[in-house]
């Protein structure tokens, strides 16, 4: 708890903490409710194909590049400052340092995450409702999506955490993250097509998001499968950041 209370102290005292955390709130809430504001100016022709949780969650999808940045910046600017030696000279063993970062950091971006996501939901099915196109979060997958969302945020944070301590650099490690996050799917394009659609939905964002969707794209993994496979991505990389903290001088 030590370590925790040290790495929440840092946490809350960087300036980049609270841009990037309001920069999520806003690309979820405001992307959400303008989106949806524009489908009720552009109804869809066939409602029964429509899906309103995917409308006002769509902030989602940007909102990977504020709260990534904030996870690599979160490590990266102690080896930029040199301050890194004196937190694991503190701490003997090393890797409480890291894992404490990602505790904290962790419960951190899920309490922003979550009611982003639910004010999101709210405030974009409060304009869906006047096409009569809102639904409820009583309604199958709809509490699993909304939720879904916070959690597959915090993981993305969680995966710029450890490529910004695998890396020590924040230039690579914001490169490395947003490389892993959408680099694959343009270079599936230029593959043929049938091999493209047996890759894509094993790429780490497709396979993310699947839990943040109601309707499932064909292309794509089960909510909890795809999860779990995001999960383990960024295990893979916090494991090789844990590996080289271990293994090398800072």
């Amino acid at each position: 708890m030590r370590v925790v209370r040290s790495e929440w102290t840092k946490l809350r005292s960087l300036a980049s903490t609270i841009w990037c955390l309001a920069a999520t709130v806003a690309l979820v809430v405001g992307v959400g409710v303008a989106y949806a504001a524009l489908r009720v100016a552009r109804p869809p022709a066939d409602p029964s194909t429509f899906d309103p949780t995917s409308v006002s969650l769509a902030g989602v999808q940007l909102a990977p590049f504020a709260i990534g940045v904030l996870g690599v910046l979160f490590v990266s600017g102690e080896y930029a400052t040199g301050s890194i030696r004196v937190s694991l000279a503190a701490v003997p063993g090393r890797l409480p340092v890291l894992w404490g970062k990602a505790v904290t950091f962790g419960l951190a971006t899920v309490a922003v995450a979550v009611p982003a996501a639910v004010v999101a939901f709210v405030a974009g099915q409060s304009v869906l409702s006047a096409e009569h196109l809102d639904t409820g979060l009583g309604q199958p997958g709809v509490g699993r999506a909304v939720l879904g969302s916070a959690w597959f945020l915090t993981v993305v944070g969680l995966l710029g955490l450890g490529l910004g301590t695998l890396l020590r650099n924040t230039a690579a490690g914001i490169s490395a993250l947003f490389g892993l996050l959408f680099a694959p799917q343009l270079v599936l394009g230029l593959l043929p097509e049938s091999v493209a659609d047996a890759v894509y939905r094993y790429l780490p964002t497709p396979a993310g998001a699947a839990v943040t969707a109601v309707r499932q794209d064909p292309d794509t993994l089960g909510p909890w499968t795809g999860f779990g496979l995001f999960c383990l991505y960024t295990a893979v990389v916090l494991g090789l950041a844990a590996w080289r903290l271990r293994r090398r001088d800072v």
